[in-house]
């Protein structure tokens, strides 16, 4: 089975979506390597923002890390603070009362040379990519923009590959069970992130030999959830 169309455009007064101003997010084979790369640390995700800032005026925590030294250096001490059940070291920049990054300045990133490595590999399109629903009550901003993507399929590797992205979400929202201990998603972006890390056990073949999306073993999943295994795809 084929994805559904999706309309696509911008949204009216009243929430719903029109044909008009449609967002093309590119061919889906092709965004789906760059974000691997991206979620490998190779390169950061390429996104077509055209001046959108949804995601740094959505009250959202940014992680950085030790390392990030750079990035540290260019953000203020008192606006890093620990992260919860993170060694020492990993710290969260926050948002103010209006839920903007405090390093967003005149509508542009004030750092962006210098931007944690969470926000160079931050992409919403990979909601659409794996059909996880970002909240329109907590996140409106962010959901408007979701709404407008749409990727395209030039091939039949395309379609598979979209379709096995979102098999993979969904089993990891109906299978949240089997899944090992501390890789169980706590928000929209870890569940979409996580299916596109585990797309590839949901690939194989059907009975002519055309790739086809399948339903992996539980055991097929946790193996590709674990550090040797993540390792080992990194360094391919």
């Amino acid at each position: 089975m084929g994805l559904p169309s999706v309309v696509v455009g911008r949204p009216t007064d009243d929430g719903e979506v029109t044909q008009d101003n449609a967002l093309a997010a590119g061919a889906f084979s092709t965004w789906l390597v760059g974000m691997q790369r991206a979620l490998r640390g190779e390169a950061g995700s390429d996104v077509p923002c055209d001046g959108c800032t949804a995601c740094c005026t959505s009250s959202q925590f940014v992680h950085i890390a030790p390392d990030e030294t750079e990035t540290l250096a260019h953000i203020p001490a008192e606006l890093q603070f620990p992260a919860p059940r993170l060694p020492r070291g990993n710290v969260l920049l926050g948002y103010d009362e209006d839920g903007r990054c405090p390093m967003l300045v005149d509508g542009a990133c004030s750092i962006y040379e210098h931007r944690p490595k969470t926000c160079r590999t931050y992409d919403c399109r990979v909601f659409p990519a794996s059909g996880v629903e970002v909240d329109d009550a907590d996140q409106p901003a962010i959901a408007r923009r979701v709404r407008r993507w749409h990727f395209d399929h030039p091939t039949e590797a395309d379609r598979v590959e979209h379709e096995a992205v979102r098999a993979a979400a969904r089993f990891v929202r109906e299978r949240g069970d089997v899944l090992p201990d501390g890789t169980v998603p706590a928000n929209a972006t870890q569940h979409a992130v996580l299916a596109v890390l585990l797309h590839h056990r949901f690939l194989g073949h059907d009975d002519t030999g055309r790739p086809a999306v399948v339903e992996p073993e539980p055991e097929a999943v946790r193996v590709a959830l674990s550090p040797r295994d993540r390792s080992r795809r990194r360094a391919g």
